[in-house]
């Protein structure tokens, strides 16, 4: 127990002996995370703003105009057990009619030629995911009642590869960035040891054994990440708000919606934490590796 306490007492001693390198690494820390979570944040808001755009694309499945409402409103359990439909909403004639003549306020002299019998019975028809609506509406064209099915097949292709492509890009640059992270925050480390390489080398002298040398130097990269992590988690929060806000309260408010940092608070930190530790744990052994050797 004497040993441990000393081990201990010796790392979070050393994050405050060597206070411009503690500062130094944190500060490395404390960036890498920043950078690397403000651009996954901007990830996961094109995202949302994608799918929401997404669930706004629907497909339209207009009734044979031989069967009554009844008959039609009978279809939608068919329509259901569809897969990739997600729900769907029945328009009547009566229903459909009724938006023309909102669409076309002012223009009265349209419907002296227009009844209500012209428009169709049809159904407003979700998808789970607009990547599968060509097969989709095969398949509903398919079912027993449904004429025709209407749908922006172009439109939804162009959705499908921007949300593509931009998760291929924000995989690929979070990947690279914790790479980077890791590899600054390694060498920050390393600059650490480095100024101490002295204390190893009088320790190696006195019999002292790898594992006891090493762990004061884990420890004290595992107080750092740490330290880091808390200070980028704030700092993060307080820079996300204050750009969400601005967007919120601009004219790109009126167009995107926002993903408040309270929705991502858990990942975030759980991210930010996972990345520290592992620098933190790993840093500052791998960092002191080479002046174990003998």
């Amino acid at each position: 127990m004497n040993k441990v306490g000393y081990l201990l007492k010796e790392g979070f001693k050393s994050v405050f002996t060597h206070g411009f390198m503690s500062f130094a690494s944190i500060t490395i820390i404390t960036a890498c995370l920043l950078i690397m979570g403000s651009f996954s944040l901007l990830a996961v808001n094109i995202n949302a703003i994608i799918a929401d755009l997404e669930s706004q694309n629907e497909m339209l499945a207009f009734v044979d105009e031989t069967l009554t409402e009844d008959e039609a409103r009978a279809i939608e359990p068919y329509l259901l057990a569809e897969n990739n439909v997600s729900n769907v909403v029945f328009v009547s004639r009566g229903e459909a009619y009724e938006e023309f003549k909102k669409g076309h306020e002012g223009n009265e002299k349209i419907f002296e030629k227009i009844e209500e019998d012209v428009f169709r019975d049809r159904y407003v028809i979700y998808l789970d995911d607009i990547a599968y609506m060509p097969q989709t509406l095969e398949r509903i064209e398919a079912v027993s009642g449904v004429a025709e099915v209407s749908a922006i097949l172009e439109l939804a292709k162009g959705f499908v590869t921007v949300r593509n492509i931009v998760s291929a890009v924000s995989v690929i640059l979070i990947v690279i960035l914790f790479l980077v992270s890791v590899f600054i925050m390694s060498n920050t480390v390393k600059l650490t040891t480095f100024g101490r390489r002295e204390e190893i080398a009088i320790m190696r002298m006195v019999g002292a054994t790898n594992s006891f040398i090493r762990t004061p130097f884990v420890i004290e990269g595992f107080v750092l990440g740490i330290m880091g992590v808390c200070i980028a988690f704030f700092a993060q929060w307080g820079i996300y708000t204050l750009v969400c806000d601005s967007v919120m309260t601009g004219i790109a408010g009126e167009l995107v919606k926002v993903i408040a940092f309270e929705d991502l608070m858990i990942p975030v930190g759980a991210v930010f934490l996972a990345v520290g530790t592992i620098v933190g744990l790993f840093g500052g052994s791998i960092a002191i590796s080479n002046y174990l050797k003998v």
